[in-house]
C-alpha cells in the first residue's frame, strides 16, 4: 500500500509570511504614532499603506488589528482605521491598574532579586538617562518597560506579571507623552534610582509605597496635561 501523500506546505508558509510582514508592518506604524508622526484622528487608509510597504493590503489589514488591540488605533466599520485619541479615563485607568498590581509584583519579586539583576537594573538606568538627554523619544518606553519588568521578573505570578506586560506596553505611548510634555524625565530618573535603592537595602515595603506613588503621579499628571490641552483645542 502506498503512503499518503504529504499536504504542501505552502499554504503554511503563506500564512507565516504575511505574519512576518504584518509584524514588520505594525511595528513601523507603531513607532510612527508613539513617535507622533501620526496624530490622534490621523486616517490610516489600507490601499495607501500597502502602497507604501509594497504589500497587499492582508498584512496591512493584520497590522492594524494588532494595533487596535493594542489601543493605540480604532477601526470604524465604515470610515477605515484612525489613530486613536488619548482619553482622560483611559489614562486613569491604566495608570490605576498598574498602582495596583505592580507594587503587588514588587513586593513578592523585590527579596529575590540577585546582583546580576541589580547590575542589569543600574545599566538600564545609566542607558535611560543617556536617552533622555539624547532626546531618543522612541527609547524611553522601551527602557521604562525593561526596567519594571526586570523588577518583578521573581515574582513568581505568571498571569499578574503577563497582565502588567500587557499594561506597560499599552502605556508606552502615555509614558513617552509624560516624559516630553509634562517635565516628568528628572522625576522619573531620580524615582527610579531611588527605588532601586530601596530595594538593594532591602526596605521593600517603603519601595512599594515609592512605586506606587509614583505611578500615580505620572498617571496624574498626564491627565492634566491632556485635560489643559483639550480646554484649549476646544476654545479655538
Amino acid at each position: 500500500m502506498t503512503a499518503q501523500a504529504k499536504p504542501a506546505a505552502r499554504p503554511a508558509q503563506k500564512t507565516l509570511q504575511h505574519r512576518t510582514i504584518a509584524a514588520a508592518v505594525a511595528e513601523d506604524l507603531r513607532g510612527r504614532i508613539l513617535d507622533g508622526d501620526f496624530k490622534a484622528g490621523f486616517p490610516l487608509r489600507q490601499d495607501a499603506l500597502a502602497t507604501e510597504f509594497g504589500v497587499s493590503r492582508i498584512p496591512v489589514r493584520e497590522a492594524l488589528m494588532q494595533l487596535e488591540a493594542e489601543g493605540l488605533v480604532k477601526i470604524h466599520p465604515h470610515r477605515g482605521a484612525i489613530v486613536s485619541e488619548l482619553s482622560t479615563e483611559e489614562v486613569q485607568e491604566l495608570f490605576e491598574l498598574r498602582a495596583l498590581l505592580e507594587p503587588r509584583l514588587l513586593k513578592a519579586s523585590a527579596r529575590h532579586l540577585t546582583a546580576d539583576d541589580y547590575g542589569k537594573l543600574n545599566g538600564i538606568l545609566q542607558e535611560y538617562s543617556a536617552e533622555l538627554r539624547a532626546n531618543h523619544v522612541r527609547r524611553w518606553g522601551e527602557l521604562n518597560t525593561a526596567f519594571h519588568t526586570l523588577l518583578y521578573r521573581h515574582a513568581g505570578q505568571p498571569r499578574t506579571l503577563a497582565i502588567v506586560a500587557n499594561l506597560l506596553q499599552e502605556c508606552d505611548r502615555h509614558t513617552r507623552l509624560q516624559l516630553s510634555l509634562t517635565d516628568g524625565m528628572k522625576r522619573a530618573e531620580t524615582e527610579h534610582a531611588e527605588l532601586l535603592r530601596l530595594c538593594e537595602s532591602g526596605r521593600i515595603a517603603a519601595a512599594c509605597s515609592l512605586l506606587k506613588s509614583h505611578i500615580e503621579e505620572v498617571g496624574k499628571a498626564l491627565r492634566h496635561y491632556l485635560q489643559e490641552h483639550q480646554k484649549s483645542d476646544g476654545g479655538r
